[in-house]
């Protein structure tokens, strides 16, 4: 994903990233394909490539794994090119990236019942002064417009943010508010996998990202798996700057990350 460049909605590298990540599901997914919409946002329409992929598509049980796939127009936290876009490796591709080979995975190892991964689209173009809906375009969309009439899905699973080094993986507040017996169910699954370090139980803070809009609007028991520290910012110092490229990402982490969502998938 990184090799694209920055994925800023209407680039280049957003189009070529959009074409690899269908195309990847495909290989992977029973169906996958790209769905199309528009936004309003802060400059005017915002054009949404939400990317999909199902398996087992008419099976009525089903789980949802979600992450965004751009990245911010501008990384306004970096003190030396802020008007310029980041790699964005950690914030965009992480979850992106697990979530593709969780794909991979269960290609070869089917599951049960249906698994809907979504890619969301324009999740990074928000006003940091403006209101919580200038963020999360594609997810509001899809909320809005789901893939498929009378969609339902037993509860979902975002993640964000999730490859630094020595995460923190509280337990985020709004996912406790809507979600908590799938929280529970994730939490225990990373403590049986040896993960009880990164993924605490405690309450962390209430932070706006794609889940609350599912949770929301969509109606669907939603959680978020996204790293929030003790930094200036919460995310790391690299968030929203140049830092955020592959030298901030940990396969250790990305592991981590995967093996939980995977033991979750496989035991619903």
């Amino acid at each position: 994903q990184v090799s694209f460049g920055p994925r800023v909605p209407g680039t280049d590298a957003h189009k070529q990233c959009a074409d690899y990540l269908v195309s990847s599901l495909r290989s992977y997914c029973d169906t996958a394909f790209i769905q199309v919409g528009e936004m309003p946002s802060k400059n005017g329409s915002v054009a949404i490539n939400n990317v999909i992929g199902s398996f087992n598509p008419e099976a009525t049980k089903r789980v949802l794994l979600m992450a965004h796939w751009d990245t911010r127009p501008q990384a306004d936290e970096d003190p030396s090119r802020p008007t310029e876009p980041a790699d964005g490796a950690n914030d965009g591709a992480s979850g992106v990236g697990v979530l593709l080979e969780t794909a991979r995975q269960l290609q070869q190892q089917r599951p049960d019942e249906g698994v809907d991964i979504l890619f969301f689209d324009a999740e990074d173009m928000g006003d940091r002064q403006g209101k919580p809906e200038t963020w999360c375009l594609g997810s509001q969309y899809w909320a809005k417009n789901k893939h498929k009439e009378n969609y339902v899905a037993r509860f979902g699973i975002l993640l964000d943010m999730v490859a630094p080094e020595n995460p923190t993986f509280a337990i985020e507040g709004y996912s406790w508010q809507y979600a908590q017996p799938y929280v529970k169910k994730v939490w225990k699954a990373a403590n049986d996998l040896g993960y009880g370090d990164i993924f605490v139980n405690n309450l962390g803070s209430s932070l706006i990202d794609d889940h609350v809009f599912i949770n929301q609007i969509a109606g669907i028991p939603s959680l978020d798996i996204i790293h929030y520290d003790n930094s200036s910012s919460g995310f790391g110092e690299f968030w929203h700057t140049h830092d955020d490229n592959m030298e901030s990402i940990s396969k250790i982490t990305l592991k981590a990350v995967g093996e939980t969502v995977f033991k979750v998938v496989k035991e619903f």
